[in-house]
């Protein structure tokens, strides 16, 4: 189990909303750790440690190591909520890892060779994504960073689809029966006159 961050966090008894202000107003960010066959514990980390972190995409499909006084957790952030108008992260969820459980997870996805692919190239066409992440299962060992799509050899009018996409042994893509609003994309049918 690859570990790509340590987060130092403190263990909070207070619970509520208004204990969550106070918190927040101290400049600590609360959170949930649950999973693991443990009961769930509210923790409290370091807003500003944490906002060091919160744009590299690594944070959110990598193990975390929490570091607790003595103790220290594999986790994954299952959620992170922010401030509708401000940058500040307001809650995080997190699950506790195991090595011999399998994870569910979102994976970015990154788009290799869409300048060099023929369609967009020499045939005149742009390349849309419908996607830019896939929830992924698997074992803690097997969890890439990211999933790479090969777009070099793409034509005009052709299209890749989830199956396409190269996984890790050991990883199954969750394929999703109704996209969430992010991931669809509009399209305007004429009207009929």
């Amino acid at each position: 189990m690859r570990i790509t961050f340590e987060l130092d966090a403190e263990f909070r008894e207070m619970q509520g909303k208004g204990a969550s202000r106070r918190l927040r107003h101290a400049g600590k960010v609360p959170a949930i750790l649950y999973g693991g066959h443990l009961e769930p514990r509210q923790l409290a980390f370091n807003h500003q440690k944490l906002m060091t972190l919160v744009e590299n995409e690594k944070l959110y499909s990598s193990i975390i190591s929490i570091n607790v006084g003595e103790e220290k957790q594999p986790v994954i952030i299952k959620d992170m909520q922010m401030h509708p108008a401000k940058s500040r992260v307001v809650h995080m969820d997190l699950q506790r890892v195991l090595e011999n459980e399998v994870i569910r997870i979102h994976l970015p996805i990154h788009f290799k060779g869409e300048a060099a692919a023929p369609g967009v190239k020499t045939q005149g066409g742009v390349l849309a994504h419908r996607m830019s992440d896939v929830e992924v299962v698997c074992l803690p060992a097997d969890l890439p960073e990211y999933l790479e799509l090969d777009l070099t050899e793409m034509n005009i009018n052709e299209s890749k689809h989830l199956s396409d996409l190269p996984l890790p042994k050991g990883a199954t893509c969750l394929l999703y029966t109704s996209p969430s609003p992010r991931d669809r994309t509009r399209s305007r049918m004429p009207s009929s006159a």
